[in-house]
């Protein structure tokens, strides 16, 4: 395992808030840094290539000034080219297997799971971390039903090495149901970009985790 790769892993299991947003919402990273997000991923899916690379650059230097993981979203390929720590998969999306050998050795690989049977499977790939979720339903996933606090609490009773976090619909105002469920680490998305205050909506959500 190289050096890099165990540095990296070590900053994830430490990891506790994951802030994903597009593009556009680069003016909040700063502010939910310094409330305590520890992961962010850039994920624009409708975005051409020279975009993502161009706030890419942007998210990289931000996360760098305060020693987050940066992530992109779905393509191997523009992470690499992105200097990214890692990329995040959906479960329609390039197989792990195939993203690793895409990536080497040195890069982080997050899986998004919505069932226990994907959790479960999702445990024996070479995935680093795992999504949980979503557990009430969000506009950021249209159409995907909510998988509920019970998937959170099968995550937490069968999970293994790899860290996991809940995603979906996550909030202030129930983030306690969630860490009650069993999770440690949360994704979230609106709870912190469309905050008036983004810094200290994400000091609130870190102060409600599990250190």
């Amino acid at each position: 395992m190289t050096e890099g790769l165990v540095d990296r892993r070590e900053r994830l299991r430490r990891a506790r808030l994951y802030l994903v947003v597009e593009a556009a919402a680069e003016p909040v990273l700063g502010p939910a840094l310094r409330g305590g997000v520890d992961m962010v991923q850039l994920r624009d899916k409708d975005a051409p290539d020279e975009e993502i690379l161009r706030a890419a650059a942007g998210f990289r230097e931000l996360c760098d000034e305060h020693g987050a993981l940066f992530w992109l979203n779905d393509r191997p390929d523009l992470a690499r080219a992105a200097g990214a720590d890692g990329v995040h998969l959906g479960q329609d999306d390039l197989p792990v297997a195939e993203a690793r050998e895409q990536l080497g050795p040195d890069l982080l690989i997050g899986l998004s799971t919505h069932s226990p049977e994907q959790f479960d499977a999702a445990q024996a790939s070479e995935a680093d971390q795992l999504s949980v979720g979503p557990v009430w339903e969000t506009p950021t996933k249209a159409g995907r039903p909510a998988a509920g606090l019970d998937y959170v609490s099968h995550a937490a009773e069968h999970g293994g090495e790899a860290p996991w976090f809940a995603i979906g619909g996550i909030d202030a105002g129930n983030v306690a149901e969630v860490v009650g469920a069993g999770a440690r680490r949360i994704v979230v998305v609106r709870a912190i970009r469309d905050a008036a205050d983004p810094q200290a909506a994400a000091r609130s959500l870190r102060d409600a985790l599990p250190r």
